[in-house]
C-alpha cells in the first residue's frame, strides 16, 4: 500500500536535497549533511515511500542552514497570485466547454506543472501561461474518466486531495465544474497540516477562495500518509465515495489502498516514467480500482 522508496527514489532524494545545500556551505558542511540525510534514511521505516522523510529533511535544513520550514513560500504566493490572475478566463473557458467537467479537469492537471520541489528550478511563469492556451488539447485515458463521472453521478461525497498551491486555484474551478453537472455531491477539499515543501494548506485554499468544506490532514507530509492523518481526514476519507487525488505524492502514498480513488497528474519523474509507462510530462488519470 503505497510506492515504497526504492535506490533510485533514494538517488534522487540526495541528488535534489544535496543541490539545495551546495550553494550554502563549505564542500565538508555539505558531506556532513549528506551524512545525515542517509542517517535519516537508515533509521526510517523501510515501507514508506520517499515524501515520508520530507518533514525531516526540512527540519535537517533548517537546523544546518537557517532555512526556512515554509521555504516555499514566496513561490507558494507568486503561484496563487498567477492562478488567480487567470482564473476568470479559464473558468469562462471551462463553462463554455461542451464538457464542462472534462475541461475542468484538463486545467487542473495542467495545474499540477506548478511544483517547485519536484521540477527543482525547472517552473517557468511565462512557460506555464503558454500552456494554458492548449489546456484543451490534454488527454488521458476517457474509460477512466467515464468511470469517474458515474461514479459522481451515483454518489454523495467527494474528497478532493490537492496537491501544490497555485495548482489549487484549477482544483477550484473543477470542482466547481463537478458541482455544477453533478449537484448531488458534497465536496471537502483537503490540504497540508502545515508547510509540506510548496503544497497548498488552508492559507492557499483560502487566497484562491475555495467555496467547499476545507479540512486538512493532520500532518506536514507530502501527499496522504494514512498512518499519520488526523481524525477529520481520516473520517472524511472512510465517508466518501469518490476520492480525487492530485499530484505524484498522492499516487506515492496511497497507490494500492483500495479506496476508490482517481489519480490525477504529470508525470515528473523517472520512477513514474517506469511505473506508467509515459513518458515525462503526460499527463495522467489513474484509477485506484483499475490499478489494483
Amino acid at each position: 500500500m503505497s510506492i515504497v522508496m526504492d535506490a533510485a527514489c533514494l538517488q534522487c532524494s540526495l541528488r535534489r536535497n544535496l543541490a539545495v545545500a551546495e550553494p550554502l556551505g563549505s564542500p565538508e558542511e555539505t558531506m556532513d549533511f549528506a551524512r545525515d540525510l542517509m542517517r535519516l534514511y537508515l533509521e526510517g521505516p523501510k515501507d514508506v515511500p520517499s515524501t515520508w522523510h520530507a518533514p525531516q529533511i526540512a527540519r535537517l535544513l533548517h537546523e544546518r542552514y537557517g532555512l526556512e520550514i515554509d521555504r516555499f513560500r514566496q513561490e507558494k504566493l507568486d503561484s496563487n497570485a498567477l492562478v488567480l490572475s487567470h482564473m476568470p478566463q479559464i473558468r469562462q473557458r471551462v463553462q463554455s466547454a461542451e464538457d464542462p467537467v472534462l475541461a475542468g479537469l484538463q486545467f487542473a492537471i495542467l495545474g499540477n506543472y506548478l511544483d517547485f520541489a519536484s521540477l527543482q528550478g525547472q517552473v517557468s511563469f511565462e512557460k506555464f501561461t503558454q500552456m494554458l492556451d492548449s489546456a484543451e488539447e490534454i488527454r488521458f485515458d476517457r474509460a477512466v474518466f467515464e468511470q469517474f463521472c458515474q461514479d459522481l453521478k451515483n454518489g454523495k461525497k467527494l474528497l478532493y486531495l490537492t496537491d501544490n498551491a497555485g495548482e489549487i486555484g484549477f482544483d477550484r474551478i473543477f470542482a466547481e465544474a463537478v458541482s455544477e453537472s453533478y449537484p448531488n455531491i458534497e465536496i471537502t477539499f483537503c490540504v497540508r497540516g502545515g508547510p509540506a515543501l510548496n503544497d497548498a494548506t488552508r492559507e492557499d485554499a483560502e487566497a484562491v477562495g475555495i467555496p467547499f468544506r476545507v479540512i486538512d490532514n493532520g500532518n506536514l507530509i507530502p501527499g496522504t500518509q494514512l498512518d499519520q492523518l488526523g481524525a477529520e481526514a481520516k473520517q472524511a476519507l472512510e465517508e466518501a465515495d469518490v476520492i480525487l487525488a492530485k499530484g505524484m505524492a498522492n499516487v506515492e502514498t496511497l497507490l494500492g489502498c483500495g479506496y476508490n480513488i482517481y489519480y490525477a497528474f504529470l508525470v515528473k519523474c523517472q520512477r513514474f516514467v517506469n511505473l506508467f509507462d509515459s513518458p515525462l510530462m503526460t499527463p495522467m488519470l489513474v484509477g485506484e480500482q483499475n490499478e489494483s
